[in-house]
């Protein structure tokens, strides 16, 4: 593709296609209820959050109480994260190769910055309520077939609780797991697996089955520590908000070389603004 056909605003949205593909973490426990629109690095996104409202006897005949006064909290979502990429397709090489070179360069580089705006998703468990803790760094639950271990499926259950005990709605949850516990799930007749491997929704978003209530999502981006103490986040997407955009898409020609290059502006920021919507299992592998 020469540069003179190269449109930023049509190659920007091929890339958020495909960078939306590959993002597990965002597709599982993220809203973009506050996207908006992002125009710079530094943006900020406020978000406005009602107190509860009192529920009271009602007895007829008589007057209601003076209305309530309700208490409201503000928190922020910043557009804190700013990633770029930057590459060139020589001259030769792209008379040499296939003609869809660009958009392969795209996609490559719409995986990378999934890849990276995961792990930063992934880090929020730091910020879960601490009352919503199963395992910790310290003492981590051992899961696998052993004697000993914890079960991979009663874990999930044991965090379903745990939403339930914070008062979260039982639909919609979600649990992103690392791929030797899902391993475990697919011993376990209960787990319901999506077994389509070439299902379009498993092999983009990497959601694989259902098990104790929760869509199963696979990832490689789940935190851990030297293959040990995996945190595993389970909730609802609305624990946590997401805003992104791919700010610059530009084509250029570098001055000492016969290529056409082109580079990438990506912004996002992230936000959990429900602790207690989500739960974090800290688990180690026991007997697989």
């Amino acid at each position: 593709m020469s540069l003179n056909n190269f449109i930023p605003s049509v190659w920007a949205g091929v890339l958020l296609q495909n960078l939306h593909k590959n993002q597990t973490y965002v597709q599982a426990l993220c809203n973009r209820n506050y996207e908006g629109e992002i125009r710079q690095f530094g943006d900020t996104v406020k978000i406005n959050a009602i107190g509860a409202v009192t529920i009271s006897d009602y007895t007829k005949n008589t007057d209601l109480s003076s209305p309530e006064t309700l208490t409201d909290a503000q928190t922020t979502l910043s557009i804190d994260q700013a990633k770029s990429f930057n590459f060139q397709i020589d001259d030769v090489d792209k008379a040499q190769q296939n003609p869809q070179v660009m958009g392969e360069a795209m996609r490559e580089a719409a995986y990378g910055l999934a890849d990276a705006t995961d792990q930063f998703i992934a880090a929020k468990y730091a910020d879960v309520d601490s009352g919503n803790l199963i395992g910790t760094t310290g003492s981590p639950k051992t899961v696998g077939t052993g004697g000993s271990d914890s079960n991979a499926y009663a874990l999930l259950v044991d965090a379903g609780v745990a939403l339930d005990e914070a008062n979260n709605p039982r639909g919609d949850r979600r649990v992103v797991v690392p791929s030797w516990f899902h391993g475990l799930l697919l011993k376990d007749d209960r787990f319901v697996s999506f077994a389509t491997s070439d299902s379009a929704q498993t092999r983009d978003e990497g959601l694989v089955g259902r098990a104790a209530g929760f869509a199963i999502y696979v990832s490689n981006n789940v935190p851990n520590t030297t293959g040990a103490k995996y945190r595993i986040l389970a909730g609802s997407n609305n624990a946590m908000t997401y805003a992104e955009q791919i700010n610059e898409v530009e084509p250029y020609r570098p001055e000492k070389r016969f290529a056409d290059a082109v580079k990438g502006l990506h912004l996002y920021g992230a936000k959990l603004v429900r602790p207690k919507s989500l739960v974090c299992v800290t688990a180690s592998k026991g007997t697989l």
